[in-house]
């Protein structure tokens, strides 16, 4: 694939890693604190910040992942979007769950934690993020570095070194600030790349209308209560819960939030993130379909991608395939940034709040140390995260693939849990520190279980169950004594009323959606 790459596609890569680091020093001229560094000086646009947040959801293994299961993974088809429903109904509940956060001031989401319930709680929530997003970044770019190895035909290290030195440099020298502005440039050029393949597959795909219909007929399956990991139910009541956790207490998704300039502008992150989803993951979701049918008319797309360990294609490549087979130089090469681009967007992301999380939850808190100082350290921590992400991708191919296999499902096991905390930490507060750790636990145990013992049950449950099983032993505990909670008309005089009427309208969305998939299976 890669020889075919011209020396004018090598420039337009060369030339877009120089604007990223230009823009970058440019950017961090106008920092001089942590919380600039951090939260942009709590000056970005919601329509910027919304923008990041689906930039980094919607990335390279998106860009990859979903026209591969869509348009060749048997059995695939377009329920991939079921999972999108989840989207905004997540998205409106939060518009209430997250304004205690919010108003709580802080850098890190999980100092939260510390002012509900206790400092171990807030330092127990963290290091999980630490530990899970740490490891997580480094799988990305151990997968992005392969992709882009193969693609280029550079070697994977030298792949490495070009995508992660721009991203750590100019994420050390513009913050959040560059990360949200970079992430709107970048969402421009991979939507500008799948705009381009949609536009050179349409033909194909309405010349075989079968490649539409088959992939469609994909949605016909079960509920997802006998181990279809992609039933109805699981993408979207697990997605409900697995969104909720994600955006509302991973620090890599919330620090958008925090960085919003008041909680209206808050909100309006999350309805807009709630909206823009949709849109960009249909697009992929055709474009899976359009490569489905363009590998109908020209086997050779498929012959020529490269086999997995079980000695199949690597359908994952098929998007980069068709680019390099099909594009004109030049337009290759903006293909290929585009690759880039969501690559970066969502490590440029996970990369600042790692260091924000390290900073503010284990080395500041109560000390006395100055500002300046606090400002010089979130740098070296961004600096000393990149350069572990990177260490940790070169040790991935080394362990088994079943931990990699695992990787989305260890998330999942501490999502439901998490949430759990943190609605504990809203709601039932007053049930103790003691109480809520243990909640944490139970819910991470009861994860665990279904993981070892009910193999048959959807890891999408698992957000779920954790959560439920955290709040249903906080709830317990709590009877008997008198413990602060918030009365559930708090949380309804939270919601603006325009917010209940769009919840309550997704919902008949979600039923709809259920009643035309159950017709469609009959």
């Amino acid at each position: 694939m890669a020889d075919t790459l011209a020396t004018l596609d090598w420039w337009i890569i060369g030339l877009y890693l120089l604007a990223m680091l230009g823009l970058a020093a440019w950017l961090g001229r106008q920092q001089g604190s942590r919380r600039d560094y951090y939260l942009g000086g709590g000056k970005l646009p919601s329509w910027a910040l919304a923008t990041s947040v689906v930039a980094t959801q919607c990335s390279t293994n998106s860009l990859l992942g979903a026209p591969a299961f869509v348009g060749f993974v048997i059995g695939g088809g377009m329920l991939w979007l079921q999972y999108e429903l989840a989207v905004p109904l997540a998205m409106l509940l939060l518009c209430a769950l997250f304004l205690p956060v919010r108003r709580s001031g802080a850098i890190s989401i999980y100092a939260f934690l510390e002012q509900r319930l206790g400092l171990q709680a807030r330092l127990l929530a963290s290091a999980c993020f630490l530990v899970f997003r740490g490891v997580a970044t480094g799988v990305t770019i151990y997968g992005v570095g392969s992709v882009l190895s193969l693609v280029t035909g550079q070697p994977f290290w030298l792949s490495v070194v070009l995508l992660m030195g721009v991203t750590i440099v100019y994420d050390v020298l513009g913050g959040m600030r560059a990360v949200v502005v970079s992430d709107v440039l970048q969402m421009g050029l991979l939507l500008l790349a799948v705009l381009l393949g949609l536009s050179m597959v349409i033909e194909p795909l309405l010349a075989r209308p079968e490649a539409i219909t088959s992939q469609w007929q994909a949605v016909s399956m079960d509920w997802g209560f006998s181990g279809n990991d992609y039933g109805f139910w699981p993408m979207v009541i697990g997605g409900l819960f697995l969104y909720m956790a994600y955006y509302g207490c991973d620090q890599s998704q919330a620090q958008r939030l925090l960085a919003a300039a008041d909680e209206r502008e808050t909100q309006r992150v999350l309805l807009l993130n709630g909206l823009l989803r949709f849109p960009l993951v249909l697009a992929y979701c055709l474009l899976g379909l359009g490569l489905a049918a363009y590998a109908m008319r020209e086997p050779a797309l498929v012959a020529s991608l490269p086999a997995t360990a079980a000695g199949t294609p690597n359908y994952n490549l098929v998007f980069p395939a068709f680019v390099i087979r099909e594009f004109a130089p030049g337009i290759a090469g903006l293909a290929i940034v585009g690759l880039f681009a969501a690559a970066m967007s969502s490590i440029d992301s996970a990369l600042n709040s790692l260091s924000a999380s390290t900073l503010e939850d284990f080395l500041q808190r109560d000390r006395v140390i100055p500002e300046r100082s606090l400002f010089l350290y979130s740098k070296l921590l961004t600096l000393a995260w990149g350069l572990f992400a990177v260490a940790l991708s070169f040790q991935v191919e080394h362990i088994a693939p079943t931990v990699l296999e695992a990787i989305n499902k260890v998330g999942s096991m501490a999502n439901g849990p998490l949430l759990g905390l943190f609605l504990i930490a809203i709601f039932l507060h007053g049930a103790g520190q003691r109480t809520a750790i243990i909640a944490f636990l139970l819910g991470l145990v009861a994860n665990a279980s279904l993981w070892l013992w009910a193999p048959q049950v959807s890891w999408l449950w698992w957000n779920v169950a954790g959560c439920v099983v955290a709040l249903a032993f906080a709830v317990v505990a709590s009877i008997g004594r008198r413990a602060h909670s918030v009365p559930l008309g708090d949380l309804a005089a939270a919601v603006p009323k325009a917010y209940a009427v769009a919840l309550l309208l997704m919902a008949a969305v979600v039923l709809a959606a259920a009643l035309v998939f159950s017709a469609l299976a009959d």
